[in-house]
């Protein structure tokens, strides 16, 4: 694998225990995998990284703006807040970020075929990516999954299995199948490290280490990725100090932020899972466990929204000047409830992650709006 010289190959977030690159859990303990660097041998963030911007396949992802919001600033109790917006990526999510190195590592391990279980925005970058590189992809999904998804990864040249039902039910073929291809599945390394750059992304724009980032949470893996990069950019001397990660989900699926309510390690999967945000509508996350041991390790907290707050999380962040959705609304309406609970201090600087268009959403808000009689 054609990796940067600092990369050390991947170790298990449970266990600690070394991995090999091609190994998608950890071989002792089935634990979330991530990347490792001789932290020595680093000189900026982008060293920080598994594949140079050279080696890797990419569709011109990240480099995404950070819109201030004074207006929440003032809300929230906290000196600054602004909102990294994810979804101005190519294909309007965080998702290019995990895909790009998750299919980059597939394409130089050999594989021609590509493929994840989604929830829709997984399985569309997946299919754009895979494109690029010249690859065969198959995303999937369930039947709930939006149709701009699902049309986009047509629209790519990828192929797909809809499933009937939710997420859970998607899981369940995915594991089943028995097709051949290299999985990309949440949870997978690769796609952590796309966490970790949006970590390090958040560090190079801004003079300062933020003091909490509030991220909308469904698989988990994003958390990890996360609290990952701005560690490693602590060890490397890019930065003074970890932010405070919190995890913000509905509350009809929020198995992360009940575990954590609870004192629990564990993600508490969810039975019936019922939110209208479907990118984070995931009962069982993948990387629940290690995303609850990284809100544990920089001191963090979980959060859990109502669909009502979310939406107007939503509605109001708009109006305050970026584009968001239902799954920004979360981080929107999760730091209004941790403000409530006294989780900031007024000399705060908090980020708050939009990991999807809000064009992608409209629907949502448009009959949020059009219930309330707009």
């Amino acid at each position: 694998m054609q990796t940067q010289s600092a990369f050390r190959g991947l170790v298990c977030t449970a266990c600690e225990e070394a991995a090999d690159p091609d190994e998608e859990r950890c071989p002792d303990c089935g634990g979330v995998l991530v990347a490792a660097y001789e932290t020595d041998s680093v000189d900026s963030t982008a060293d920080l990284r598994p594949f140079s911007a050279d080696d890797r396949i990419g569709i011109d992802e990240g480099e995404t703006p950070s819109v201030s919001m004074p207006a929440l600033a003032d809300e929230l109790g906290v000196a600054s807040a602004a909102l990294k917006d994810e979804g101005r990526n190519p294909t309007g999510s965080l998702a290019d970020r995990k895909l790009a190195p998750a299919v980059t590592a597939a394409v130089q391990e050999g594989a021609d075929r590509v493929a994840t279980l989604s929830t829709g925005n997984g399985a569309q970058s997946a299919a754009a990516h895979a494109a690029r590189a010249g690859v065969d992809s198959k995303g999937f999904v369930p039947s709930r999954c939006p149709f701009l998804n699902k049309a986009m990864v047509n629209v790519h040249g990828g192929d797909m299995r809809v499933v009937e039902g939710r997420y859970g039910d998607a899981v369940s073929v995915f594991e089943d199948s028995d097709d051949e291809f290299a999985s990309l599945a949440p949870g997978h390394p690769f796609r952590v490290a796309g966490g970790t750059a949006l970590a390090l992304e958040i560090l190079g724009g801004r003079d300062a280490t933020p003091d909490a980032v509030v991220h909308p949470t469904g698989h988990g893996e994003t958390v990890v990725g996360l609290e990952r990069g701005f560690a490693l950019a602590v060890e490397a001397g890019l930065a003074e100090t970890v932010p405070r990660l919190y995890a913000a989900q509905p509350a009809d699926c929020a198995p992360v932020a009940d575990a954590v309510a609870d004192g629990a390690s564990d993600p508490i999967p969810v039975e019936h899972p019922d939110t209208i945000v479907g990118p984070l509508e995931v009962p069982d996350p993948a990387a629940g466990t290690a995303a609850i041991a990284a809100l544990d390790a920089t001191d963090g907290d979980a959060v859990a929204v109502s669909d009502e707050a979310v939406l107007e999380g939503a509605v109001d962040g708009c109006e305050m000047g970026p584009e968001v959705g239902a799954t920004g609304g979360t981080a929107v309406a999760g730091a209004r409830a941790l403000a409530d609970r006294g989780a900031f201090d007024d000399g705060d600087d908090v980020v708050l992650v939009n990991p999807v268009a809000g064009s992608k959403e409209a629907d949502l808000l448009r009959s949020h709006l059009m219930s309330q009689g707009l």
